[in-house]
């Protein structure tokens, strides 16, 4: 199903465009390609009014913070270069913007963004961001369990793995929201909100 509406009080919602990680390669959409798609879109939601949330992801320097546990594909690894961690600079630096910072792969977990956003009076978020089958699904699943409309810019976001964006696109996102390009949301919002 394509995207189809935007409520009066939507949120943009951009995932890890960060140094570190917009510089890893990705598929189907460079990172670059990634950035501009969602500063296109930020411009948009901050011309309107409309929140704009920048959330990364960082971890202490010693990972005392990073997320426990065991897994078969090992621990998110040593330490991070200086600056791996800073949102580019496309999208940083505006005033208003929120900006949030998480542990885990999903925004909403321990951040407190859920409060931020309903204060706010925030019924949907635009979704994008690398990667698409870690952080950007992760949220859109909280953001569904949270009961927000969710709406997913699929050209605005990437993955290491094209499959794997793939199976996010195609057979997860459908059954968490609506689904649209940046020009579709941007041609939305501009009916929605003039």
């Amino acid at each position: 199903m394509a995207v189809t509406a935007l409520d009066p009080r939507t949120a943009l919602v951009v995932i890890d465009l960060q140094a570190g990680i917009v510089a890893a390669p990705t598929e189907p959409y460079s990172g670059a390609e990634v950035v501009a798609r969602s500063a296109e879109l930020a411009e948009a939601f901050r011309a309107r009014d409309l929140p704009v949330v920048l959330v990364r992801v960082s971890f202490a320097p010693d990972g005392a913070d990073a997320v426990p546990g065991r897994t078969e594909a090992g621990g998110a690894g040593g330490p991070r270069p200086e600056g791996w961690d800073v949102v580019v600079g496309e999208l940083a630096g505006r005033p208003g913007d929120i900006t949030v910072t998480k542990r885990n792969w999903g925004a909403f977990h321990g951040t407190g963004l859920d409060v931020r956003l309903r204060r706010r009076g925030v019924t949907q978020i635009v979704l994008c961001g690398i990667a698409t089958s870690i952080g950007v699904e992760s949220t859109a699943r909280a953001a569904h369990e949270h009961g927000y409309h969710v709406t997913l810019a699929t050209d605005a976001m990437s993955d290491m793995d094209a499959e794997a964006h793939r199976g996010s696109v195609e057979r997860i996102f459908p059954r968490l929201g609506e689904t649209g390009t940046t020009q579709e949301i941007l041609g939305l919002l501009a009916k929605t909100h003039c």
